[in-house]
Order: C-alpha cells, then structure tokens, then sequence
C-alpha cells in the first residue's frame, strides 16, 4: 500500500500546462490514462504506470514511455471501461486514499460528463478524489469538505441525484445555513469565496462542487 497521493493524467484539456503542473508535488506517484501520457512528457515528467487500450497515444509518446521503462498494461480495445476508469481501478489496487485527476474536463461534452460521473462510485466513497486543470477543480461533497483558494474564487454547489439537506457553508460570501437544496434551483451558484479556505458540510444527500480559480491571480499562489 502506498501513502504519496496518486495523480491521474487523463487524455482531455488542460488549459495552461504551466498552472497544471504546479499542482504535481514532490512525491505523487503518476499514472497516465493511454494518451494522458501526453500531458506527463510535456511537463518534463514520466509516469510510474501506463494504462489503456493505447488506440490514441501517439506512436512518438509511446515510444517515449517504453523506451523510458515505464510500466505498460495493456487492456483489448474492445472493453467495458474508459481509460480513466480504468487508471481509477489501478489507483485503488496501488492502497490510493487520495487522488487527483488532471486533464480529465474539456474537449468532448460526453466524455467530461462521464469522467464527472465516475466520481460518484461507490468504491470512492471514502477517498478524496478530484479531477482538475488547474482553472478550475470538481468533486463531490457527501459529507463534507474543504476548498482552498484565495478570496474571489467562484464556488458553485449542485444538488446531485436528489435533494441536498442540511448545506452548511463556512468562508463564501453567501453562506448557506442548514439549507436545503433542490437539483432544480441555481441558490447555490457561483458563490465567492472569503477567505483563503471554504468548509462545506451536508448532512443528507450529494452535491457536486466546482471551484472556479481566479486566473489573474493563480501565478501569485
């Protein structure tokens, strides 16, 4: 089992690779999602592990990573997963409680829509898991959680398969006190944060939170 947080590139955008990569700290251990890869090598980096049908990892990239040692697992085209599903699956093989996931927003609406979704499964219950492209991070609060930022940051709450109970928010400008939630209502939308972290707790039900960072002061971070 490992204790270092493991990080997850998936093969969608990432804005500014720059920003992206100041979110890799010393000892994560990567994992690359087929042509995830791609983002790893231009960062300057290697992936401990590879893992997909590898149908759309350039043939220059998976060279690099062959050539480099890296560990290839290799699953038939033909299959039931997404890559990112998949790197999911290997996070948690490897003892993961903490993963981030980068690349995994952008390009295709059904494939960001799925990779957003994959964060509710019910083996990721109690890992802290979030995608990210370094503008802006995603995940889901069922009980509670922290956001870190800086005062301005947008801070959006969304009722997610039902109704969201008992919305206790600390540190945003609007706060919501034992509030329930409708998926139907925008009451919680684009709320801004106060304070350099926001707490959120819920006592019944799931909300996705998407916190939005303020580009003008990211490189000041």
């Amino acid at each position: 089992m490992i204790n270092n947080r493991i990080v997850i590139f998936a093969n969608g955008e990432l804005p500014d690779v720059s920003i992206a990569r100041k979110l890799v700290r010393e000892g994560d251990v990567l994992i690359a999602a087929d042509a995830g890869a791609r983002h790893i090598l231009e960062m300057g980096l290697l992936p401990v592990k590879a893992i997909g049908d590898f149908d759309s990892i350039s043939a220059d990239d998976l060279y690099k990573l062959e050539s480099a040692g890296v560990e290839m697992i290799r699953h038939p085209s033909d299959k039931d997963k997404t890559d990112l599903d998949l790197a999911i699956d290997l996070a948690l093989q490897e003892g993961a409680k903490n993963i981030l996931v980068l690349a995994a927003l952008g390009g295709r609406l059904d494939m960001t829509l799925s990779n957003i979704s994959l964060l509710t499964r019910p083996d990721l219950e109690q890992i802290d898991i979030r995608l990210d492209d370094g503008l802006q991070e995603v995940f889901y609060i069922a009980s509670e959680a922290s956001i870190e930022g800086v005062p301005g940051d947008l801070v959006s709450l969304i009722p997610w398969g039902g109704m969201a109970q008992g919305v206790l928010t600390h540190g945003l400008r609007w706060p919501l006190e034992n509030e329930s939630l409708e998926p139907s209502t925008s009451r919680a939308i684009s709320n801004e944060m106060v304070r350099t972290c926001a707490r959120v707790t819920i006592s019944n039900g799931a909300l996705l939170c998407i916190h939005q960072r303020i580009i003008e002061k990211i490189n000041l971070r």
